[in-house]
């Protein structure tokens, strides 16, 4: 009786741990954000990311050329903010389905980018303005790009 119930036990203890395992969820990535401190832009793209399902890291810093120097980010892609994410360079106002798009593709990338401030782009919204059109670039450590999505 002892041994059917340590059996019991065990089963039980093993289900129970099964149970809470699959309602664990993976960790999100990770997104580190270089960007200005007084740049509210930047700020509603975060919370964009942070709402699309990221993690987000944040690292003021008043000149940002060095980093994106630093990343290889060509000047015609470059724009108020710099992100990591998985290895991966994101560069401005990129859409957060297009970042979940690329860490599940696994592009041959160093990144991708929307450079400048495109009105209508994550954190560029505006009830006074129509959204305008805008690419998402990708780009490799050549510098070369490509249009990765459109918008």
């Amino acid at each position: 009786m002892y041994r059917n119930m340590l059996i019991a036990s065990a089963l039980a203890a093993v289900g129970l741990f099964g149970a809470v395992a699959a309602q664990q969820k993976p960790a999100a990535p990770l997104v580190e954000v270089f960007k200005s401190p007084t740049c509210g832009c930047c700020s509603q793209w975060v919370e964009h990311m942070r709402a699309s399902g990221f993690t987000v890291r944040t690292t003021d810093i008043n000149d940002l050329s060095q980093i994106k120097k630093s990343r290889g980010i060509p000047a015609d892609v470059q724009s108020c903010h710099t992100s990591v994410v998985n290895g991966y360079i994101v560069e401005g106002h990129v859409p957060a389905a297009d970042v979940h798009r690329m860490l599940k593709e696994k592009p041959a990338i160093a990144g991708i980018a929307v450079g400048g401030m495109p009105i209508g782009s994550p954190g560029m919204e505006s009830p006074y303005v129509k959204a305008q059109p805008y690419d998402v670039m990708a780009f490799d450590k050549s510098g070369a790009t490509r249009v990765y999505a459109k918008h």
